[in-house]
């Protein structure tokens, strides 16, 4: 397979370089979490309304999503998931200086469509160039950076915005045009599915030789470039696109939903700010761990029964996070409940990755993940509906813990012929 000899130093630049990038992807996702308390009070809006703002850079996201593969197809991944975190960065940053609710979520708007762009592409990137029999385990390290992201702004959150305010933590989110940008222009190399796709044999030979693989195989002639979209949908990939689909689906309603509101779900239940963010920490902190033991169990075993193990401890753990219990007892939840989200979406978006073939990886993980946002815009508005409402707040575990249940009943409906290959470690 063309991977599976690749320098470890080339391939050291791609995991570091796309987990960089997502890490300022996990950034955004928990930055508004953290400020939600911030907002309603100095906006006076309610949790409702802080729920609608919050779906607006999904929605964005949702656009990006759908729209990556045939950027990709268009420019190149290197060149698209350059434009993907300039994109995002800027508009993040500008959010320090909205006025107005508005325009908060009008310039949220933007940024997500950035951050819908970005992590197909580092997906399909990893799944190209990681040896075929650690994917997983590779694919779920360069993964992680979307929990150090979420880490990072849980941590900045608890000092930063009682001493600056909530301005500060979008002003960060800038961070990435200064520390990846320049890197990735320098050390990112291009795919080669994609030079060889667009006729650039000689550079993607030149690219070959140096990274130490082998060119990939040219795509069958008079290839188009909305084959990969036809592919999703063809008679052998049809049933599990849909389920796919599905998992995602649910998977990213719990992470965003999770992500956004823990803080103030736990502050309804009279804990302190400080508090409150330290969950949300060590709800990220667990992902990490998790991930990184999903992703080897995954290697050896195949994707399907690790992700619906991860979905089973989803339900089970943020089923048990409304009940009352010691504080410790609630950290310990909160970490299994990092992994059961986060780490799912990880596990997920690899093996929608190696499900497709090659011509349709992008396309593929794009609108698995494109329709997934729709379950990342339901989260925050469901949460915010469900605390605006009068219900105690424990009711949104309920709500994520039920829709646990949902994707652990698609994952186990995939079809077992793509279970197979993945557990057999195929390269796509």
């Amino acid at each position: 397979m063309p991977t599976t000899n690749i320098s470890r130093r080339a391939l050291g630049l791609v995991v570091g370089l796309c987990g960089l990038a997502i890490a300022f992807d996990g950034y955004d996702l928990v930055v508004y979490g953290t400020t939600i308390p911030s907002l309603l009070k100095e906006w006076q809006i309610g949790p409702a309304e802080a729920g609608r703002i919050g779906g607006y850079a999904l929605i964005g996201m949702l656009v990006g999503a759908l729209l990556v593969g045939t950027i990709t197809d268009l420019y190149g991944r290197r060149k698209t998931l350059i434009g993907s975190v300039t994109w995002f960065s800027v508009f993040t940053a500008l959010c320090a200086a909205a006025p107005s609710p508005e325009v908060f979520g009008a310039l949220r708007f933007l940024g997500g469509i950035g951050l819908g762009g970005l992590m197909p592409i580092a997906c399909a990137l990893i799944i190209e160039y990681a040896p075929a029999e650690h994917r997983n385990l590779t694919y779920v390290v360069m993964q992680s950076g979307y929990a150090v992201g979420g880490i990072l702004a849980a941590s900045l959150a608890i000092p930063l915005i009682p001493a600056l305010g909530w301005h500060v933590m979008y002003l960060i989110g800038a961070a990435p045009v200064v520390l990846i940008v320049p890197l990735a222009l320098r050390y990112l190399p291009e795919s080669l599915e994609y030079l060889v796709s667009r006729g650039r044999t000689d550079e993607a030979a030149a690219l070959a030789k140096r990274l130490g693989i082998a060119v990939p195989p040219a795509p069958p002639a008079g290839a188009r470039w909305y084959d990969g979209v036809r592919t999703l949908f063809s008679g052998e990939y049809r049933r599990g696109t849909v389920l796919l689909w599905i998992a995602t689906f649910c998977a990213l309603l719990m992470v965003y939903g999770m992500n956004t509101w823990l803080p103030q779900i736990m502050r309804a239940q009279d804990y302190a700010l400080g508090s409150a963010l330290s969950f949300l920490l060590v709800f990220n902190l667990g992902s990490i761990v998790g991930s990184v033991l999903g992703g080897r169990a995954a290697d050896r075993i195949g994707s399907k029964p690790v992700i619906a193990t991860a979905f089973l401890l989803a339900a089970v753990s943020i089923g048990l996070l409304s009940l009352k219990a010691p504080t410790i007892a609630l950290y310990a939840l909160f970490a299994v409940a990092g992994y059961g989200t986060i780490g799912t979406q990880n596990l997920i978006n690899v093996h929608v990755g190696r499900y497709y073939p090659a011509s349709a990886r992008a396309t593929g993980v794009g609108w698995s993940l494109g329709f997934g946002r729709l379950g990342a815009i339901l989260g925050p508005i469901a949460g915010g509906l469900i605390l605006g409402s009068g219900l105690s707040a424990t009711w949104n575990f309920y709500l994520f813990a039920a829709v646990a249940v949902v994707g652990l009943a698609a994952t186990a409906l995939i079809p077992v012929r793509a279970a197979k290959r993945d557990s057999v470690a195929l390269a796509a």
